[in-house]
């Protein structure tokens, strides 16, 4: 990866002729090289003087927000967009606050470079107690909550090898597409040094290149399998993003006819305006007529699958292992047979699609039983909002120029049932299933991707926890459509198991949202009941608001939820509440 930006104004200090650089400087630089242009960041007094130099850098943004908590859901929301985000903390408070974020990117693959502000290079090996720790000469806390959940770890305290510690780290995120920790003294980032060239030295990421032997043995095998098969299916899971396949998918659908089908956590990486599409395999809540097709099969093609509680509908799916080729990043098993590894991804999907031969018994199969959906029931004049019905408008709303953010709880499920047109954005965290993640990954998606309209769906539960930064949302110019669904508690975990600890005390949400927007910025709001009220509010979103914030409270009966999660919630509570194995 070469350096590709261009020097800034401020001329270097210059020693023995050569062009010398500063540690923030280099880290600003290196940040706009990859990608990172907008970085999330709360001040505390250890990363006072960095931010000084990310804010000089004059590609770089510099995005302020409430709690780091947000500031780590915005990065992992514009890493989904742009392939790699950042965030910026202080020292342990900050660090610790930021960690469910960080938790939650790496479950889902995600490059986020975490940078913390860390105490000055003279008290490490020290006895002193320090501030913002927990009274203990030990500052290795938060560093060792961090080696959990990150691939790779720098503790920046020497300029000597900063420059070193600092590509690493940042080259190991971007290969291993996991977050990354590293932590810079505070009185290090505007100190000259030999080692910062005024623009960094272009470092080099290695292709990684598959075991040609092991390829061709698993394209072998593979195809031998599915071209004994009567109807093979497809099936495309979340890891297709780590392994950047999504061409490759397409490519291997093309050339076989086999219908497609995603597992509910790999929408958005599969096109669905593709012939061949069938829907959401996801067990018992599956699309209508597509759990039946993939569970018939006899051979199916797993790409990229997570198989967790969730996804496996409570460990309910009827998959066999011996009918199952699963491909993963970087391995391939097939069947009950050979498993091999190093074998990458999208150069296995492309040599198979080139061995395999057409087969669309599977899809035409599909297209035999397929019924429509059913005819909405009539409604009654000024009837209470029902939840499909707001979902059937949300569908409307979708084009290319849009993109769904999904909230843990009950829009995992309409979202889900949502067509995307081509090019539609679509994300959600269902590995790590954080309740508020939404909010904050709004305000990343929205920040990468300025060409795209967001149209987030939050649950009242969710946005409780994560509210305020909708004041960031507004003070960076946003226009996203934010429905916030009010159904007066946790609706999710009612379905899994129903306590008073699932409702929760009634905001009123435009309220607040008009308070925290307090005259500054492009802000609109609107409470919605009926279907008329809502048909409104969105035609004045898209219309005389298409610039502004747009947030819709909506107002549905608290048992009004989809099929899909009263399936769900029974299957995952019976797999939760499993008496202990007596062995």
């Amino acid at each position: 990866m070469g350096s590709t930006g261009q020097p800034g104004s401020a001329p270097a200090p210059v020693r023995g002729g050569a062009s010398v650089g500063t540690l923030g400087r280099h880290l600003a630089r290196r940040l706009v090289e990859i990608g990172a242009k907008d970085v999330f960041s709360v001040p505390g007094d250890f990363n006072l003087t960095l931010l000084d130099h990310l804010i000089a850098e004059p590609e770089l943004n510099l995005v302020g927000c409430c709690n780091e908590l947000n500031a780590g859901y915005a990065a992992d929301g514009y890493a989904r967009s742009r392939g790699v985000g950042a965030c910026v903390v202080t020292f342990t408070v900050g660090g610790l606050s930021v960690l469910n974020a960080i938790a939650g990117a790496y479950s889902e693959n995600l490059p986020v470079i975490c940078i913390v502000g860390g105490p000055n290079s003279n008290d490490y090996g020290t006895n002193r107690i320090l501030h913002h720790t927990i009274g203990l000469p030990d500052f290795t806390q938060e560093l060792r909550c961090f080696q959990a959940i990150t691939c790779s770890q720098a503790v920046v305290n020497n300029l000597g090898d900063a420059h070193e510690l600092i590509d690493t780290a940042i080259s190991t995120a971007l290969k291993e597409s996991k977050p990354v920790y590293i932590s810079i003294s505070c009185n290090l980032p505007g100190i000259p040094h030999p080692t910062f060239a005024r623009d960094p030295v272009p470092f080099f990421l290695a292709p990684k290149v598959s075991n040609q032997l092991g390829l061709e043995a698993a394209v072998e095998a593979t195809a031998d399998f599915l071209n004994k098969a009567v109807k093979p299916v497809l099936v495309g899971g979340p890891n297709i993003r780590v392994a950047k396949a999504q061409k490759a998918f397409i490519e291997l659908a093309d050339a076989t006819g086999y219908p497609i089908a995603i597992m509910p956590s790999g929408k958005g990486l599969v096109p669905e305006h593709h012939p061949h599409f069938i829907g959401t395999y996801w067990g018992a809540v599956s699309s209508s007529f597509c759990g039946e097709i993939v569970e018939s099969a006899d051979a199916y093609v797993f790409v990229g699958p997570i198989f967790n509680d969730y996804s496996s509908v409570g460990y309910s799916l009827l998959i066999k292992k011996e009918k199952a080729i699963i491909v993963q990043p970087h391995r391939v098993t097939v069947g009950n047979g050979p498993s091999l590894g190093w074998v990458f991804m999208a150069d296995f999907l492309s040599a198979l699609a080139k061995k395999l031969r057409k087969n669309t018994t599977a899809l035409e199969n599909y297209r035999r039983i397929y019924v429509p959906p059913g005819i909405p029931v009539k409604r009654a004049q000024n009837e209470p909002l029902r939840v499909n019905v707001l979902f059937k408008h949300i569908q409307d709303m979708l084009s290319g120029d849009t993109a769904v953010i999904a909230e843990t709880g009950d829009s995992w499920f309409n979202c889900q049932k949502l067509r995307l047109p081509e090019n539609c954005g679509y994300e959600f965290q269902m590995q790590y299933g954080s309740i508020g993640w939404s909010v904050g990954a709004t305000l990343g998606y929205a920040q990468a991707a300025k060409d795209k309209r967001v149209i987030a769906c939050i649950g009242d539960g969710s946005f409780q926890v994560t509210a305020q930064e909708i004041s960031t949302m507004i003070r960076c110019g946003q226009r996203s459509i934010i429905f916030l669904i009010n159904n007066g508690g946790y609706t999710i975990e009612v379905e899994i198991h129903d306590g008073p600890y699932n409702v929760i005390k009634n905001w009123d949400y435009t309220g607040l949202v008009n308070a925290i927007h307090n005259g500054e910025g492009k802000c609109w709001t609107a409470k919605v009941r009926s279907e008329d009220e809502l048909t409104e509010a969105m035609k004045t979103a898209t219309g005389e608001q298409k610039d502004s914030l747009c947030f819709i409270e909506v107002f549905v009966h608290k048992d009004d939820t989809s099929k899909e999660l009263l399936e769900w919630g029974s299957r995952v509570s019976a797999a939760n509440s499993r008496p202990p194995n007596p062995q």
